[in-house]
């Protein structure tokens, strides 16, 4: 991949970042050559920084890393396209991008299973995701026993809001018991279409 660095005085080209998997644009930062080098050696998608005038790993004080996925130059060679995935909202804001849209897929549950697998791979004290993982299996079994039992109290009351959030950590806690088993929620969608077309 050739990059002309020469074409602006300060030697930056602009890089969009893009999801790999939903396509939304999440953010614009500028690389020289170095951190295009540091971002293919980690994996992280870096940065330099005009303000700080350095290096600046997206996530390096958030844990809300880009995990690089594809990057490509354009036909002029002085502008990048990165397309990541990221571990958590990209603004400095706290949105999913830096236009304040919401990054996911029109299937949002698939869109959840697709965080949860990538939460799994940051560090232990970044994430619940992945400390519970590392906690290992029986415990996310517990966890998703002790949410059900939550449920069925709520389901006894009359607080409507309670009883959908419930529903929502166990169904949250679900999907990552699923995967620590090593399936995904459309492997149960298959049993039941099996067991309706026996009726």
């Amino acid at each position: 991949m050739q990059i002309d660095y020469t074409k602006y005085t300060d030697g930056l080209v602009p890089a969009i970042v893009q999801d790999f998997t939903t396509q939304k644009v999440l953010m614009l930062g500028f690389m020289n050559e170095e951190a295009v080098r540091r971002t293919e050696e980690i994996g992280k998608v870096t940065f330099y920084s005009r303000s700080k005038k350095r290096l600046w790993t997206k996530g390096e004080e958030s844990g809300n890393f880009l995990l690089l996925k594809q990057m490509a130059v354009d036909c002029d060679k002085d502008t990048l396209l990165i397309k990541a995935d990221p571990l958590g909202p990209v603004c400095h804001t706290g949105a999913d991008t830096c236009w304040s849209e919401v990054n996911h897929k029109d299937d949002f549950l698939t869109y959840l299973e697709d965080i949860i697998e990538l939460r799994k791979q940051a560090p232990p004290e970044d994430s619940y995701v992945s400390k519970m993982f590392h906690k290992g299996l029986n415990k996310i079994a517990q966890k998703v026993g002790e949410e059900a039992v939550e449920l069925v109290i709520e389901a006894k009351d009359n607080n409507d809001d309670l009883f959908k959030n419930e529903a929502a950590d166990l169904l949250f806690h679900y999907l990552m018991l699923l995967s620590a088993k090593g399936f995904k929620l459309q492997d149960v969608i298959d049993v039941l279409q099996v067991r309706h077309s026996k009726k």
